[in-house]
């Protein structure tokens, strides 16, 4: 999550005055309203959007039959992540855990940070062989008082420290750099990235938000190495050229807190987007009566399929 800007009609560069319309338009999945939904990743062997509410719910979204199953869970849900037809991957509050998705159980595998009772698990995804990268975040958003780990399965390391909150984890169409947000600083950082070794290095800068973008939250990678990036209080999604920083598309979406997004559908070419009806400001609830609803687009270009959790 991040503050609260204006976002405008037409898209523009960082590094030039480069302005034109965009006319794409957003369409509710679903009438269901989420408190805070979050990290949507599309479950391509079974053809499904596995998506969460981060107060305590997991969902499962099959466009076949429009079915929307909703797993209530006892904690905050920072992230989810798919394994099997049966079994996810989540990030709660307190750790890392497999959710059986006919049971409903829990089983603990992880608690990379230990019993920090002020932090919560936050974003994360896989990568290509099957890691989970995932941040934490302060309860209140505390400045520079989280981490960012990776765990193998077994065994957890922490990468980063000093984060405040751990979003939008995304990799380059070669795996050999990650892309990564740090929400409060505005800019996205990329890293070499060691795909064998699943280590991390010479962090750089390449994406600055500027303050009517909002801030940036979720993102994802398209198949032309183009990123994806949620402008949570903005009101809506952008595309970015990593290489260059230039912003490239800017989508608008009926809702102020736009949290995540991901591509989905048989053929990658939508994209889910995730919204929040939480933290809103008063003065601008009645502008967004559809926020925390899930919404779909087709922006003009394919996604990639996503990485699954892994266990060696």
């Amino acid at each position: 999550m991040g503050g609260l800007f204006s976002c405008s009609n037409t898209t523009s560069s960082n590094n030039s005055n480069m302005e034109q319309e965009v006319t794409t338009v957003v369409k509710p999945v679903l009438p269901f309203i989420s408190r805070v939904g979050e990290g949507p990743i599309w479950d391509y062997k079974y053809n499904r959007l596995l998506w969460i509410d981060t107060q305590g719910s997991v969902f499962i979204y099959t466009p076949s039959n429009g079915i929307n199953k909703e797993i209530k869970i006892d904690k905050m849900v920072g992230t989810v992540v798919p394994y099997s037809e049966d079994t996810v991957v989540v990030a709660l509050k307190d750790g890392i855990y497999k959710l059986n998705l006919k049971t409903e159980q829990l089983f603990f595998l992880s608690a990379p940070e230990g019993g920090i009772e002020t932090n919560k698990y936050n974003d994360g995804k896989c990568d290509s062989q099957g890691r989970l990268w995932v941040g934490t975040m302060d309860n209140n958003c505390e400045p520079h008082k989280a981490n960012f780990f990776v765990f193998d399965g077994k065994n957890s390391k922490k990468v980063l420290e000093n984060v405040t909150i751990s979003n939008g984890v995304a990799w380059s169409l070669d795996n050999k750099t990650m892309y990564y947000q740090d929400t409060p600083t505005l800019n996205v950082s990329a890293f070499d990235f060691d795909e064998e070794k699943g280590e991390i290095s010479n962090r750089r800068e390449i994406i600055h938000f500027p303050e009517n973008l909002g801030t940036p939250d979720g993102n994802t990678i398209d198949e032309e190495g183009m990123l994806w990036i949620a402008n949570w209080g903005a009101a809506c999604v952008t595309r970015w050229n990593p290489h260059t920083g230039e912003l490239l598309q800017k989508i608008d979406v009926p809702a102020l807190n736009v949290s995540a997004v991901a591509f989905g559908g048989e053929n990658l070419d939508e994209l889910y987007i995730t919204t929040a009806s939480y933290y809103m400001p008063e003065d601008k609830a009645s502008h967004y009566p559809e926020a925390g609803k899930l919404f779909v687009v087709k922006p003009g270009v394919k996604g990639v399929k996503c990485n699954y959790m892994s266990f060696k």
